[in-house]
């Protein structure tokens, strides 16, 4: 799927809603990144970013803030190898993106006890507007039953006002990682004040 241009754009509310679960300056991979709204923002932040995207235009005003992979993830092979298997990162981020093949690739790169951040289009958005082919719409609870296994923190699938647009919207951890004498605590509001980090190494 072509990911809409999004340079420029404020940061996805579900992105910033969950981004104070990363630990301090944890590793994050944006996927299909476009001009970097969530790269910069991210970096801002303190985290090391790699963001990846077809687009040599839109990695261009990267330099400098971000890692930046020039690949075409859906008719080559990934990019981010490490001894042959995908490179892991504290968190993966993915807004407005669906390659379906593309999911267990992205599930690996997650780090055990890693955050995956994702949001897209859902059925019914081809009511509103694009995208509205179907390959590229989830399927009502699509992205939860894709990620069963892991500990799910939040799930939203629905319809969002302005801009119009349905949307299902995942954060979840996947299993593993250290294991700690208390079980973890996964803030589910910011207004809670907490900002603890999935785990310290």
């Amino acid at each position: 799927m072509k990911n809409i241009a999004h340079g420029g754009l404020a940061p996805s509310d579900w992105v910033v809603r969950w981004a104070p679960l990363l630990r301090p300056g944890g590793s994050v991979l944006d996927v299909a990144c476009g001009q970097g709204r969530h790269v910069r923002w991210l970096a801002a932040r303190g985290h090391a970013v790699t963001g990846i995207d077809r687009s040599e235009a839109a990695l261009a005003g990267l330099a400098g803030v971000a890692e930046a992979v020039l690949a075409d993830i859906e008719n080559g092979p990934w990019p981010l190898l490490q001894a042959g298997q995908p490179r892991q990162f504290d968190a993966v981020v993915v807004t407005n993106y669906l390659w379906r093949p593309l999911l267990p690739t992205l599930a690996a790169s997650v780090a055990p006890g890693g955050l995956l951040i994702y949001e897209t289009f859902g059925a019914g958005n081809e009511s509103v507007g694009r995208p509205t082919n179907p390959d590229f719409l989830l399927r009502p609870g699509e992205l939860l039953s894709s990620f069963a296994d892991w500990r799910v923190i939040g799930f939203e699938d629905g319809f969002l006002p302005q801009p119009e647009r349905f949307v299902q919207r995942l954060c979840a951890v996947r299993p593993g990682g250290p294991v700690g004498v208390l079980p973890p605590r996964y803030p589910l509001s910011l207004e809670s004040g907490l900002t603890l980090p999935l785990y310290n190494p």
